[in-house]
């Protein structure tokens, strides 16, 4: 017996799949479904992470809707994976997040927002009245002092990272995978690979279907600006953290210096990247969408989106005198996004890596498939 109704539903295609094979190079889930003959919850949820939704399975397959075997497995593995971010949430007590994962975000966005807008007109009168200036051009930390703001989002993001961490631990766990596989060189030296040039996001080659079975590599592409993008953005807070500590040299940064153009160019990124996701998600078939969960990936990019415009705005608009209207709007997406991480769409990258790492370890351990 599985869990849920979306693993029952999933094993029961993979036994399908397992006896036509037709579809076994079109991506890394029917390899590794091939190696085996009996689906825990696990495998199951093994394999659906390691699924990218591409929809080429669906398109070639003999089996799918109208035939009486239905079989839809990127709809299925979809479902799978959703349910498995609710299973492995940690803590539990927040796991519900993930049900109305879209109204979560939206509501805690919200109120982060309006925190610090009304933080900031709160601490504006007590700075005016020392006869600081509040709204001078680079006058960041007095809009909000920089320990405060470490103190604040570095709580923030380290939440974070502890509740993916022990999430990831328990899937890891309940794939069968020991720990040492994390740390094999070759296994995570082919899943980077894999993940950076997203191998597994082309159908085989043809690309990811649209409505009428068109494929296209839009998807990849934008997949490749949003993940790029907010790696740039990574790399900028981490320069700009060395230029604070150990060069003394305080935000903000002229429009030259690394930090600002990193930024920059991740956050333009972060703007074409998300929206193209989203225009991409609304031209895909209907078919194989999972449409309970239709929300976190919507409420996902926006929220990158968003996090990407507001910051946009304040670096071209920083020298003027909505600086601290836009300051407090972009610190309160990032930190709604912060504390969002661990329950939205944000940890299926986390998990779709880990499952390239353990299919990395089974192809170097058993290249030839089938018996």
């Amino acid at each position: 017996m599985h869990g849920t109704k979306a693993l029952a539903e999933a094993e029961r295609l993979m036994i399908v799949c397992n006896s036509c094979r037709y579809c076994e190079g079109l991506c890394a889930v029917f390899p590794a479904m091939e190696r085996r003959r009996v689906f825990t919850d696990g495998d199951l949820n093994y394999l659906a992470n390691l699924c990218h939704g591409c929809g080429a399975c669906y398109h070639d397959c003999q089996f799918s809707p109208p035939h009486e075997f239905n079989v839809n497995v990127p709809k299925t593995l979809a479902q799978v994976r959703a349910d498995s971010y609710q299973a492995y949430a940690w803590p539990r007590a927040l796991s519900r997040l993930f049900a109305r994962n879209g109204l979560a975000i939206a509501v805690i966005t919200a109120f982060s927002v309006a925190a610090f807008l009304f933080g900031f007109e709160a601490f504006r009168d007590k700075v005016e009245e020392l006869g600081i200036c509040y709204n001078c051009p680079r006058a960041f930390y007095r809009v909000m002092p920089h320990n405060v703001m470490v103190t604040v989002f570095g709580a923030a993001f380290v939440f974070a990272l502890i509740a993916i961490g022990m999430s990831v631990r328990t899937f890891w766990r309940n794939v069968g995978e020991p720990p040492a596989t994390l740390a094999e060189p070759s296994s995570l030296w082919q899943a980077i690979k894999d993940a950076g040039r997203l191998r597994y996001l082309d159908g085989g080659g043809a690309g990811c279907t649209n409505n009428g079975a068109r494929a296209s590599d839009l998807r990849k592409y934008f997949h490749h600006l949003t993940f790029y993008g907010f790696l740039l953005c990574f790399f900028a807070t981490c320069v700009a953290t060395v230029y604070h500590y150990v060069l003394g040299w305080q935000a903000p940064y002229r429009w030259y210096e690394t930090p600002v153009v990193a930024g920059t160019i991740g956050g333009i990124g972060l703007l074409i990247g998300p929206a193209g996701l989203l225009l991409e998600k609304w031209r895909s078939d209907s078919a194989l969408r999972d449409q309970a969960h239709t929300g976190m990936d919507v409420a996902f990019l926006f929220m990158l989106f968003m996090t990407s415009l507001t910051g946009l705005a304040l670096l071209a608009l920083r020298e003027t005198d909505i600086m601290d209207f836009l300051l407090a709007l972009h610190l309160g997406f990032v930190f709604g996004f912060f504390i969002t991480m661990p329950y939205g769409k944000f940890v299926h990258g986390i998990y779709r890596f880990a499952a390239l790492v353990r299919h990395a370890k089974e192809m170097r351990q058993a290249p030839s498939v089938g018996d």
